[in-house]
């Protein structure tokens, strides 16, 4: 197994209701994921998070970040905002033991170091109460974040502002 986009089923149904005129396109893959899970979702996991998938060992490291492609697959100029603030982004994975993964196979918790960081709670901090100084030097020492997260704690810490998302969302 390489290194894993991850989405949660439901939030293909929550996407088709909110545009019904693209529910046709809100199938799996159409976020660019590799994996589609059902059952969970950005409230039911936390940064650091490690499962048994398949004969595969993975490790959450980050909620993924939409960019300015979904504005272009979707036929929409700020798709990717509507991902980022809805909190429907789905996660990274890194592999921590290789191995196979199949359909149908079964995600199982094995360790959660850091259980008062679930992507909503990542997803609040990041996005809305982004300049909250204590929570990002917390977020910053979390087990098993990714390297790029903790940079941009680290560098919102000591700049106290926030970076321009515009790049990222828009192109």
């Amino acid at each position: 197994m390489r290194p894993g986009d991850l989405a949660p089923r439901a939030h293909y149904a929550d996407w088709a209701r909110h545009l019904p005129a693209r529910a046709d396109r809100f199938i799996p893959g159409a976020f660019g994921e590799n994996i589609v899970l059902d059952g969970l979702t950005e409230a039911d996991v936390c940064i650091g998070d490690r499962f048994d998938l398949g004969t595969a060992q993975v490790e959450l490291s980050q909620a993924r970040q939409p960019c300015w492609k979904l504005n272009l697959r979707f036929d929409l100029p700020d798709m990717a905002r509507q991902v980022q603030d809805s909190g429907r982004t789905g996660w990274y994975l890194r592999v921590l033991v290789p191995g196979r993964v199949a359909a149908g196979d079964r995600m199982v918790l094995t360790a959660r170091p850091n259980p008062g960081w679930d992507l909503a709670r990542v997803q609040h901090l990041l996005y809305r109460d982004a300049t909250d100084r204590a929570a990002l030097a917390e977020f910053a020492r979390l087990a098993g974040l990714s390297n790029s997260w903790q940079v941009l704690a680290r560098r919102r810490l000591d700049s106290g502002a926030v970076e321009d998302w515009t790049p990222r969302l828009s192109g």
